[in-house]
């Protein structure tokens, strides 16, 4: 009997087919792509070193060591980037849901569903956050918070009417996000300044479940970059994770937003029911990033959860 000879996309795809029926080592289903993530970067020493990831662990940044777990430097790291489609003006959905609704708005690539999808292979650095999930629980539960929260679910309520996407309160992250978000948007905009990358080279990755959710709970950011021009081999991110450098950013990060020059308007806008964003005090002066460079599009950010404002003294997480 003269044995079968396969192609080298078979022997690839035969091999994919095995691993999906092993679901991986992780146990999380295919689509859930941030949970291996989170255990990686939350375990670095486990973490199996490679030309595509390489991880270090460090101390938390100096003067935040009540609020942090250690910080971990993402010393390399690989992103794939694949196009399934495009809209124009506006998202049909959030970023991190948009495959899995059925909007006219979202232009497939061809007449035929595809059988490959272009994509670009990205080199770059960073530096993983973990914050302390007791701090986090702790936070929470103020009375502020809550309100600051059902304003939040109201926003998003109105938000997803607009757009026709039901039900309405599917898919609110909850305030969590919002500090983590907020966070990771001060500290990108502090870190491009002595980094040598530009804002819309540096992107935000979010881990944030609550303990009642599948998987929880997270609560950690993910700074990197992403520049297909340099691949990552500056390490001015990397090197900006040194403790007391680390330390030192985070405390003018969080001294920066604390001040706008729009306030006293900025501080005093609240979550709004007319649907037109998801956020509170923020502006393109203070929180707003580059849309390339945030999950988010620019929504659930409020800087009144990271420090006091002028409107604000109940809801900060920095005291």
């Amino acid at each position: 009997m003269v044995p079968e000879r396969k192609t080298v996309g078979q022997v690839v795809w035969a091999a994919i087919e095995e691993k999906r029926k092993g679901h991986g080592s992780s146990g999380a289903p295919a689509e859930d792509i941030k949970l291996p993530e989170w255990q990686i970067f939350s375990s670095p020493d486990s973490a199996a070193e490679g030309k595509d990831l390489k991880l270090r662990r460090v101390a938390p940044p100096k003067g935040f060591e009540a609020v942090f777990e250690d910080t971990v430097l993402v010393e390399r790291i690989r992103e794939v980037r694949a196009l399934l489609g495009f809209t124009r003006i506006e998202s049909n959905a959030d970023f991190a849901e948009a495959t899995s609704l059925k909007d006219a708005r979202l232009t497939r690539l061809g007449r035929e569903s595809p059988t490959w999808l272009p994509a670009s292979e990205v080199h770059g650095e960073g530096i993983f956050l973990r914050v302390r999930e007791k701090e986090l629980t702790k936070w929470e539960l103020k009375p502020g918070v809550v309100s600051l929260q059902q304003e939040f679910l109201e926003s998003h309520k109105a938000w997803r009417k607009l757009r026709k996407l039901q039900p309405v309160a599917d898919h609110f992250p909850g305030i969590r996000l919002v500090l983590l978000h907020s966070l990771a948007h001060a500290l990108m905009r502090q870190i491009v300044l002595d980094c040598g990358y530009t804002a819309a080279s540096v992107r935000e990755r979010i881990y944030c479940r609550r303990p009642s959710e599948e998987s929880g709970p997270m609560g950690g950011i993910l700074l990197y970059t992403a520049a297909p021009d340099s691949e990552g081999t500056l390490g001015g991110l990397v090197e900006l994770g040194d403790p007391l450098t680390l330390g030192r950013h985070l405390h003018q990060a969080l001294e920066s937003v604390r001040l706008c020059a729009s306030d006293p308007l900025c501080a005093e806008h609240r979550p709004d029911t007319t649907g037109r964003g998801i956020h509170g005090a923020c502006c393109h002066a203070c929180q707003y990033a580059p849309e390339t460079s945030c999950e988010q599009g620019n929504r659930y950010l409020d800087r009144a959860v990271l420090v006091q404002t002028f409107s604000s003294l109940s809801c900060c997480f920095f005291e």
